[in-house]
């Protein structure tokens, strides 16, 4: 492969999740000065040994607008050749405004009405069924016919700004609403839902079985790189975001993502989540992550550094890219096994019947111990783990002012 030249720097937006880690990491082994730039004051990528700068970001959340102009005050230093999106303000940002991001360096990154699609789940579905691709039945919360079976109410919106949303001030962001299980028969206050979730959410029908991802990296339209990841274990028992993770490789789920990222003429990084129907086995399309996804470390665990390779379409080299990809091989994020094991003590949700304690605790260890790979613990870089570790005491066991 031709050298992309790997000098320079990047930044990568960090928050707690273990993407920004795998990505510093990454390009700091290589000898690409990274930039950790957060909002936070201690992410657990700012103690990575990877890291040579920290910024201070303005939150999103609040200032949408100040965090966009500290970004480009960040991308128009000489240096830095990219920027990693790891969160959907980053990526929306980064897409809206790709015209005065672009004046400095080469997007990686969907133009903003490609993102709208991804992240509107209504103009979404519509994609999927032009692309082929099988979906759950979804309404609008208030088009939904009958009440009668097992349904989830879900943020319409990857992101809930003023952009998507009519009556929000332009630079709004709305916290993450959660999804709301719906038992048949328990039709919920349509109005109370709508104002809690910041706007009319939508409903779908709950499939039962195994959640899968494909993760790509796209260049204008065409596939350079692709994985596949199973969700063995999420934080919460139902589902949830993955905290045990398992490479695959299943064409039938290959084919289904590319044909919609293909209907997309996607650009950039994006994972296409799935969940595989236990009663037809067949791969019905849930959502689409149109950044860097949490689990990534258990690409790079399997061969596939998706970081390097960003870093070279973002200086120009297409390719080919051909690393040698290990299915089979599985990553833990330990707060999340410890997480887990407490959502199955004390947690009970709707149509998942809870998993015994013993039997939960039996199959964590026992992938421990054949799989002992993990997203922040590294005996090469320790820093972060203790981080993490420590944030996680403070949060759950906050320290007391004086007033």
């Amino acid at each position: 492969m031709e050298d992309s030249g790997m000098r320079g720097s990047a930044v990568v937006v960090s928050n707690t999740s273990a993407a920004p880690l795998s990505i510093v990491r990454a390009l700091g082994r290589r000898g690409i000065r990274t930039i950790a730039a957060s909002e936070q004051a201690h992410p657990p990528v700012y103690a990575s040994k990877y890291v040579d700068e920290r910024v201070s970001l303005p939150d999103p959340q609040t200032d949408l607008h100040g965090y966009r102009d500290t970004l480009l005050d960040l991308v128009a230093r000489p240096s830095v050749e990219t920027v990693a999106p790891v969160r959907e303000e980053d990526v929306f940002v980064l897409s809206k405004y790709r015209d005065a991001f672009a004046e400095h360096l080469r997007p990686v990154w969907p133009d903003i009405e490609t993102l709208g699609v991804a992240h509107d789940r209504v103009e979404l579905v519509a994609a999927a069924e032009r692309a082929g691709v099988d979906v759950p039945e979804t309404w609008l919360l208030d088009d939904v016919p009958e009440w009668d079976r097992p349904l989830i109410a879900k943020a319409r919106y990857g992101l809930v700004t003023g952009h998507y949303v009519e009556g929000m001030e332009p630079g709004a962001v709305h916290p993450t609403p959660n999804t709301q299980y719906i038992e048949p028969g328990d039709r919920p206050d349509v109005e109370d839902l709508t104002e809690r979730m910041g706007h009319v959410p939508i409903v779908q029908e709950y499939v039962p079985g195994t959640e899968y991802t494909v993760r790509a990296l796209y260049d204008e339209g065409e596939p350079v790189l692709t994985t596949q990841k199973a969700l063995r274990r999420g934080y919460k028992y139902p589902r949830g975001p993955s905290i045990y993770h398992e490479a695959v490789d299943i064409p039938d789920l290959r084919a289904a993502a590319l044909a919609l990222l293909d209907e997309l003429e996607w650009h950039g990084p994006a994972s296409v989540g799935f969940i595989r129907d236990e009663e037809t086995g067949a791969f019905k399309m849930l959502e689409i992550n149109p950044r860097f996804w949490s689990s990534m470390p258990c690409d790079h665990h399997a061969g596939v550094d998706y970081p390097l390779y960003y870093w070279h379409l973002a200086n120009g080299v297409t390719g080919p890219f051909d690393p040698e990809y290990t299915p089979g091989t599985a990553s833990h994020l330990l707060r999340g096994e410890a997480v887990h094991l407490l959502s199955v003590a004390t947690e009970s949700y709707p149509f998942v019947p809870k998993p015994s304690l013993t039997r939960t605790a039996v199959d964590v260890l026992s992938s421990l111990a054949t799989q002992p790979r993990f997203d922040v613990l590294s005996s090469d870089d320790p820093g972060p783990f203790a981080r993490d570790l420590w944030n996680t005491v403070r949060s759950a066991f906050p320290i007391p002012t004086d007033r």
